[in-house]
Formats: structure tokens, sequence, C-alpha cells
């Protein structure tokens, strides 16, 4: 018998699938056309922080509109549909390491953590529950087939996410299913989801981490962690105070305006100094690295990582979200820790970020890991 869609040697009616829904356009046209397919489909919705703070909201994902949109998804295309209360779980293994490395002087991404410890896991075995044959999400992402599951950057490079996929484990992989990374445009993703009638076809996509309205994270901080934005000095890395600053939360390496120092040279923000409360600011060129250290590794290539060779592998790497792919050599040490050596130095390379792996073609995701001080 041929493989259907998902991959599975059966009819779709004879295989489930956990669709995780946002109530976003993505994930709602994934189980919509796996129902039009004819796949056994359970929708799941995460609620992962307060409704009522939730619903003040707009444009943030997980609120209580966007339950009901997925709601109503479920009920156009005829599949059951359940809210997981996720709250405990997404502010133990999310939002509190947010802060607290936010507070180190650290840059986190919440969004990684979350597909990690709470989207691939809790919900991953909360669908291995129902019996599902896999889980699918609206994620733009490729799962491509070689010796086993591999990661392949989505077909549209302007909407790909394999950067924030990275830490996905080869178990997961597995699992899972992306059956938007394929398209070559957010347009097709959004006439799918008008030819299936869904309400959601025009819903704008939201733009700030679900739990930081307005982009303001210091004033999340603020609120989870009362007292602990402390002013301090802003330091220029030759030993000179240059002024005060107001909570070092407020800064990000390579920031150079709202410094608040006045003129002379440009400077911009180096290292931060959490435990010091200083921010250490200094010249333009002072922000290029070649060598950066990675901890919490995670690899998808092929054989084990502490298999590669001492003296590493070239392969291409991102150490922003925004930044293409680059040339760098990569060098284990250890199991969980490595060494990246870009080819050409890269500007603010931050404590907290991560830096992903790609095969030279830039196509496969290699995995990656969080870099450290």
């Amino acid at each position: 018998m041929a493989l259907n869609s998902l991959g599975f040697d059966k009819a779709p009616a004879d295989t489930r699938v956990v669709v995780a829904m946002s109530g976003g356009v993505d994930s709602s046209v994934v189980a919509a056309e796996l129902a039009a397919e004819g796949y056994d489909v359970v929708g799941v919705t995460l609620q992962l922080y307060d409704h009522g703070a939730a619903l003040a909201k707009k444009g943030a994902c997980c609120a209580g509109r966007d339950i009901h949109d997925a709601r109503r998804v479920a009920e156009t295309m005829g599949f059951p549909h359940y809210v997981l209360d996720y709250e405990n779980k997404f502010r133990e293994s999310v939002i509190d390491e947010f802060a607290d490395a936010y507070l180190a002087g650290a840059t986190p991404i919440p969004c990684i953590r979350c597909n990690e410890r709470v989207k691939f896991r809790d919900l991953l075995e909360t669908a291995k529950d129902l019996d599902a044959d896999c889980m699918a999400t609206g994620h733009y992402i490729q799962r491509k087939m070689g010796e086993r599951a591999e990661l392949h950057r989505a077909a549209d490079p302007d909407r790909d996410q394999s950067y924030f996929l990275f830490s996905t484990t080869q178990e997961q992989l597995d699992y899972l299913r992306f059956p938007l990374g394929h398209l070559e445009s957010k347009a097709e993703t959004r006439a799918l989801a008008a030819k299936h009638g869904l309400g959601v076809a025009d819903k704008p996509d939201s733009q700030d981490i679900c739990f930081v309205p307005n982009g303001s994270y210091a004033a999340v901080i603020e609120k989870l962690r009362p007292g602990a934005v402390e002013p301090g000095e802003i330091v220029h890395v030759d030993g000179r105070v240059l002024g005060t600053h107001r909570g070092v939360i407020h800064y990000t390496i390579g920031q150079r305006r709202g410094l608040g120092i006045g003129g002379g040279e440009p400077l911009y923000v180096v290292k931060l100094d959490a435990e010091a409360q200083r921010v250490v600011v200094g010249p333009k060129d002072m922000l290029a690295t070649r060598r950066v250290p990675l901890h919490q590794l995670n690899w998808l290539g092929d054989g084990a990582i502490a298999d590669l060779p001492p003296e590493g592998i070239e392969l291409l790497v991102k150490v922003r979200s925004t930044r293409p792919p680059r040339e760098a050599i990569l060098r284990p040490v250890g199991d969980d820790r490595a060494e990246v050596e870009l080819v050409v130095a890269e500007e603010g390379v931050a404590p907290g970020q991560a830096c992903v792996f790609y095969a030279p073609d830039g196509e496969r995701v290699l995995g990656g890991g969080w870099i450290t001080r």
C-alpha cells in the first residue's frame, strides 16, 4: 500500500493526527487540510497564561481570542478540539527562565524554550496518550526522509522557522509533521484558509512574544521580579564612568540608541555585568567576535557529535534569527559543549541567543546550541 501524505502505510481515516492549534492561520490551515484529506484529526490548543491578561492583548498567540478562533475552525471542519491548561508548565519551563536570564544580562529566546519544553515535550506526550500516529504543527520548516527523518529549512526563506526549532530532538522529529514547510509563500497559506471558509484567513500574524505585550520585555520582568530593576553605572571599557542607567534589563548587547551618555565617539553596549549592575560600553569594533562558545547542544546531523574530528567540520551557522547563515567551523568539546569559529567576525553575538548549525548548502538543519559566556 502506498504511503499517505503523512508517511504512514494506511488510509488517512485510520491515521490519527493531533494538530497543535494556536488559533492563528497557519495551524488552522494544517488542521483543515488534514481533515479535508480524511485524517482522524484532533485539535489541541494550549492555554499558556492567564485569560484576563491574555484577552487584553491583541495579536498574541494562545490568548482567549485565539482559543475561540481555534474552536471555530474545528467546528467548521468537523473534528474534536480540546483546550489544555498549561499555565503552570509554561510558567515553570519558559517564563521563569526568561526572567532570570534577562536579570543575569543574557538575551533569552523563550519561543525556542516553549517549543522544546512545552509543545514538543508535554504536548507531544499528550498526543501519544491520545493514540495519535503523529503530531502536526503550523511551523514553516520541512521534514524530509533520508536514512532517518531530517530537518530542512522551509521552502519560503522569509517564513523559515528553523532557527527556533534547532533544539528539536531526533525522537521528536520522528513523530512530528510540518505540512506547511513546502509552501512558497504565506499567500498560499491564506488562500488555503479561504478555500476552507476559515474565519482566520485574514487574521494578522502575531509579532510579539506571546506573554510580552507590545514588545516591552522590561515591563514584564518588573512584574515577574519586583525590585529587580536596580539602577547602576554606565562604564566605558577603559574604566571611565559615563553615566547611570535604570536597570541592566533595559539594555542589549550591540545597543547604541537610548544610552543617554551624549556626544563624542559612537558607543555601543559591549557587555552586561548583571552582578555589578553595570552596563559596559565601547567602540563598535569591540562587538565583533569570531569565537562563539556553546553549551546545551542538540545534534541532528549524521552520527554522534562526539564522533566529529577534533579539528572540527565546516558548516554554516546563524547567531541571530534575522541573519543569514555564515561560514564557520564547529569543534565539539565533549557531548554537550562546542566552540564555533566564524570565518568572518560577527557583531552582537550575545549570551542567551542560539547558534544554529546548517549543512554547507544551507538547507539541512544540523542542530545547534546556546551561546554562553
